[in-house]
């Protein structure tokens, strides 16, 4: 397989798979509008909009691993829901998608509910799952944040590359030369080095917003800690 970065081309996995994520991703994203609704306020919705654009920038950033066999790109999810949280965050990555593969071609257009099931839901969901548990246990500290942040986007880049493994077991129709065990390591590997640079990106922006403008920050708003260390106070508390 040339080139493993996350966007799944047209053909590579069959009509009726694709299908059935197409639908799975229509209902989660009505889910995601419905309850972002609650989060959106002054501060959170020119956020997304940054957030959108970021993520869409560093997205079209193509890089090579493995000596250039392979090439990867950064997915976001991390930073989406540390800055604007699970609902909106999950939005803002699909609508990266959505742009992308209708107008770059990044990504076959009959593939979308299969790129959005793993990017913008499953990559978001396992990320804000990550910063919800460390940001209870890590103090609210340069230090800690930045872990979380890392900590997140290597786990939530490798969840997500391993949903493409599930629905090519389930519909592949190209041969990518390997075993689905084989395939599963190859994925993992690659995106292992896809989420340290993510991690190290996605932990330098988050500390940088949070340094100026902790309010900013949804997960440091909506997250009540359970260590008592807190370098970044945010006005009113926790929701």
């Amino acid at each position: 397989m040339e080139n493993l970065a996350m966007h799944i081309s047209n053909g590579i996995v069959n009509g009726p798979v694709a299908a059935a994520f197409g639908a799975l991703a229509l209902v989660a994203l009505a889910l995601c509008v419905f309850r972002s609704r609650q989060d959106l306020d002054d501060r959170l919705a020119p956020m997304a909009g940054l957030v959108a654009a970021f993520i869409f920038a560093v997205q079209m950033l193509n890089f090579p691993i493995f000596t250039g066999a392979v090439s990867g790109h950064l997915l976001g999810g991390a930073l989406a829901a540390v800055l604007v949280g699970p609902w909106v965050g999950a939005l803002c990555v699909a609508v990266v998608l959505i742009v992308q593969s209708l107008i770059f071609g990044d990504g076959g257009v009959a593939m979308l509910g299969l790129n959005i099931t793993n990017m913008a839901l499953i990559g978001v969901a396992v990320a804000y799952l990550l910063v919800a548990l460390l940001l209870r246990i890590l103090p609210r500290t340069v230090s800690g944040l930045a872990v979380t942040a890392f900590v997140a986007s290597v786990l939530s880049v490798l969840v997500a590359s391993q949903g493409f493994v599930l629905q090519y077991w389930l519909g592949g129709t190209t041969d990518v030369g390997n075993s689905i065990g084989g395939l599963a390591g190859t994925m993992a590997a690659a995106h292992l080095l896809i989420g340290v640079g993510e991690g190290l990106i996605t932990a330098t922006t988050v500390v940088t917003v949070a340094k100026v403008r902790p309010d900013l920050v949804y997960a440091l708003r909506s997250l009540r800690p359970l260590s008592t260390a807190r370098e970044f106070p945010v006005p009113g508390g926790a929701r």
